[in-house]
């Protein structure tokens, strides 16, 4: 499980990304790299990232699930995933 820490700073990331989303765009239309300076460091939408929604965790993340693989191994299991069936031949 993350700490609780990273899962907000994560959120505060992806708001931030939100708020200055057309700002940049119009600062890069212009290439105005003075411009873009003074926007916050974590207005860029390469730091967010890509998070399992219920234990936090960043690495072995499935976007079609929004998921962990650990995560997405238990709930598949419990078959609480829609359209997911185990393996077998």
């Amino acid at each position: 499980m993350a700490n609780k820490s990273w899962i907000e700073r994560d959120k505060k990331r992806r708001e931030l990304v939100k708020k200055y989303s057309a700002l940049r765009a119009e600062l890069m239309a212009k290439r105005d790299y003075a411009g873009l300076s003074k926007i916050p460091r974590n207005a860029s939408p390469v730091r967010v990232v890509n998070r399992c929604k219920i234990s936090g965790r960043r690495h072995g993340f499935l976007r079609k699930f929004g998921c962990s693989r650990l995560t997405f191994r238990e709930l598949a299991m419990a078959s609480l995933l829609p359209g997911v069936t185990k393996a077998s031949w």
